[in-house]
């Protein structure tokens, strides 16, 4: 592990000081002058950052954190402390051609808080083309593609590009978004999907199709790709202004108050209860509304 953290370590201090070398060649500092790494505003974008996308990172971050704790125990857990089994016919076991398989109930936790996380972002969806926020975090123009590689250059050299969030996001910003919501989003509930109970059993050449392992190795790919997005995400918003970040993040305002940190200890603190109330001891009472709880 230490010795992971430390090859890690000399690969980012390695791209620092490339990126830095590069921007002292006269061809990368004019491409950097030509394009900043804001790309053109499509017609019509708004400033700000509605009241719905304060409440929406409040709850994603909740949910998403429990989706992957959840996640990583279920990979992790040698001998579940509990499982469980679908009614049959029930809301996890629709199809009455499947034979309710026993799972771990941290599938059952898993499962579950995958079922709030996809309504969250069925909202979400709706609220963002209903409200035009779609051009935000959509890419409208191919100048996002020089100001892309010309963001990387900067972030990476440690001499980020200037950006204000509240009017409108850098190229790569943009990106990051559009792939996480529409690409890395979708795909993880598909494969989550296949793994699921929900999932027909008998549906022989769509199974052959996209086989389990090709599911499982996805989905954990997707996971990954989450936690460095969530890793990348904090150290941002914490070390480009965190006050006004995290008001803008959970309060829509575009302040330097202390309050959008107040709300961001909240969430962090409603999270962190959470994840150590969910113990089979306290859920067992909760999944065995949708079946039946055993210890083998």
């Amino acid at each position: 592990m230490v010795l992971t953290l430390l090859g890690v370590a000399v690969v980012a201090a390695g791209l620092v000081l490339l990126a830095q070398w590069l921007r002292t060649l006269d061809p990368v500092a004019e491409f950097i002058a030509t394009y900043e790494g804001t790309p053109t505003h499509p017609d019509g974008v708004q400033a700000g950052i509605p009241g719905w996308v304060g409440w929406q990172h409040f709850f994603n971050f909740f949910i998403i954190v429990m989706v992957i704790r959840s996640g990583l125990l279920i990979r992790n857990q040698e001998r579940p402390e509990a499982y469980w089994t679908a009614n049959q016919g029930g809301f996890y076991s629709p199809n009455k051609k499947n034979t309710p398989a026993k799972v771990s109930i941290q599938q059952w936790i898993h499962q579950s808080f995958n079922v709030l996380w996809v309504l969250n972002g069925l909202i979400f969806y709706v609220m963002v083309f209903a409200t035009g926020h779609w051009m935000r975090i959509v890419p409208t123009n191919w100048d996002i593609f020089p100001n892309l590689v010309s963001a990387g250059i900067q972030y990476v050299s440690l001499d980020w590009p200037a950006e204000n969030a509240w009017i409108y996001y850098n190229a790569l910003q943009i990106m990051t978004y559009f792939v996480t919501v529409f690409i890395a989003a979708p795909i993880a509930v598909l494969t989550g999907l296949r793994m699921s109970t929900w999932w027909p059993q008998q549906a022989q050449g769509i199974n052959k199709a996209f086989p389990l392992p090709v599911a499982r190795t996805i989905h954990f790919a997707t996971m990954v790709y989450f936690i460095l997005f969530i890793i990348v995400h904090l150290f941002l918003v914490f070390t480009t202004g965190v006050l006004r970040n995290l008001n803008m993040m959970f309060t829509a305002r575009d302040a330097g108050d202390w309050i959008g940190i107040a709300v961001f200890a909240v969430s962090v603190a409603v999270t962190v209860g959470v994840a150590w109330l969910i113990k089979p001891i306290v859920i067992s009472p909760i999944a065995e509304k949708t079946g039946t709880v055993s210890t083998r």
